[in-house]
């Protein structure tokens, strides 16, 4: 469960059962801040309304809503009102998809009545969003030390420039990355890259993986996991790409992590030239010590080789969309496994780009869409509830405008939205 800021005393809070919310209220624990509200379940589209506004006042910091306590007015005091669960979670989820805008993503926990009875409370946690602040009606909602207040153009304004400043920072680590392509002069593919970043991740976040004796074989169980999810195969339709996280099977140590590349990349991620079909094909995936990850893929393009004469590269955008579902996954793996409940930066990059279509197979209309542009490069903010919820929608926001480029992204709506 995720942990609830009571106070500096209390930071990591974490109630299970209906006797700890009362061992609050009694001791005195429970009180309206920045971080923290407590209200009754909505019942109309007012209360709808309401409720949306006080989840965008929170998104900009972070914070949890209880539902199910709440505040005695005569007495200044708090109290246990267990409200019916059915189909609280759904509900307080679709406000908080449908009313704000942009839609925010939140992670809900049910407890129960002592009595068992249908009743109950949910804790509704809202992460730090990185797409704060969020509107509704056309105002932006910010959290005081009590309640929510209206935004003024100078916040709203500071916030954007800090979101701005936030991607600048990712889009460097991703350029840092395409400098020391290590087949930058090899072979004339497209190469894919993708960086991952907890934005407040201690420096020894992975360590517990990376530092371990037996880090080959830790890091080969993420992958396979993230191959195993029923919901990502269900999303990509059991579509595959090679190559694949799983081709990526030789374990490196690095400076400050570790990495699974193909045979083909060396420990000092130089290129191996034998001569072989395919040694222009590498994939890696690297892990540091603080969290970060890195994705490297050189077969975004090739030349089918349908016939003699026809050595076009054409761009595997399929691959693309695989390949990033795939690392939205080992995000959300690794952060449960690490305890990190906070936000992470993504950037995604491409190069050698330009005049080249999308592959289109054997179909007899192919793209006539050629890309205009040499490289990439898109960053956004994805918290662990849209890891976990939305990973479609983050998705969407890094290779929505390449694929729209190359007209295709309605081709991939599967893997880019997040139906249920």
């Amino acid at each position: 469960m995720t942990s609830i800021y009571l106070s500096s005393d209390n930071p990591r809070w974490i109630p299970k059962t209906e006797a700890d919310l009362q061992a609050a209220i009694d001791g005195g624990l429970f009180e309206e801040s920045h971080h923290l509200d407590l209200k009754k379940a909505p019942n109309n589209k007012g209360d709808n309304k309401e409720l949306a506004r006080d989840l965008s006042s929170f998104a900009v910091d972070g914070g949890t809503l209880i539902i199910g306590v709440q505040e005695n007015k005569e007495t200044r005091t708090f109290e246990l009102a267990p409200q019916p669960l059915n189909g609280l979670p759904e509900k307080i989820e679709q406000v908080a998809r449908t009313i704000p805008d942009p839609p925010l993503t939140v992670l809900t926990e049910e407890i129960s009545t002592a009595a068992d009875d249908g009743t109950g409370y949910l804790v509704v946690h809202i992460p730090a969003s990185p797409v704060a602040p969020h509107m509704v009606d056309n105002r932006y909602f910010g959290r005081g030390d009590k309640t929510k207040y209206q935004m003024g153009d100078a916040e709203v304004v500071a916030l954007h420039a800090r979101r701005r400043n936030t991607e600048a920072d990712t889009i460097t680590l991703l350029r840092k990355e395409m400098d020391e392509d290590p087949l930058r002069d090899v072979g004339a593919q497209s190469h894919f890259f993708l960086v991952a970043q907890p934005t407040a991740g201690r420096r020894d976040m992975c360590l517990p993986i990376t530092g371990a004796q037996d880090w080959n074989m830790r890091l080969h169980t993420l992958i396979r996991r993230v191959q195993a999810s029923p919901i990502l195969q269900a999303a990509l339709s059991n579509e595959g790409f090679s190559p694949n996280l799983g081709e990526a099977h030789r374990g490196h140590r690095r400076a400050r992590g570790v990495a699974l590349s193909s045979s083909n990349l060396k420990s000092d991620r130089t290129h191996v030239r034998d001569g072989s079909w395919g040694e222009e094909d590498v994939i890696e995936v690297q892990l540091f010590e603080d969290g970060g990850l890195r994705l490297f893929m050189t077969r975004l393009s090739d030349a089918p080789g349908q016939h003699p004469t026809d050595d076009e590269q054409v761009l595997f955008d399929a691959g693309a969309v695989i390949l990033t579902r795939h690392m939205m996954e080992l995000m959300r793996v690794v952060s449960d496994d690490t305890g990190y409940h906070g936000n992470w930066a993504v950037a995604v990059g491409a190069n050698r780009l330009r005049g080249r279509r999308r592959y289109t197979g054997q179909s007899m209309f192919s793209s006539d869409h050629r890309y205009s542009a040499d490289t990439y490069e898109e960053s956004t903010g994805a918290t662990l509830a849209e890891l976990r919820d939305a990973p479609g929608t983050v998705t969407r926001r890094l290779l929505g405008p390449l694929l729209r480029s190359l007209g295709s992204e309605e081709t991939f709506a599967k893997a880019l939205t997040d139906e249920k």
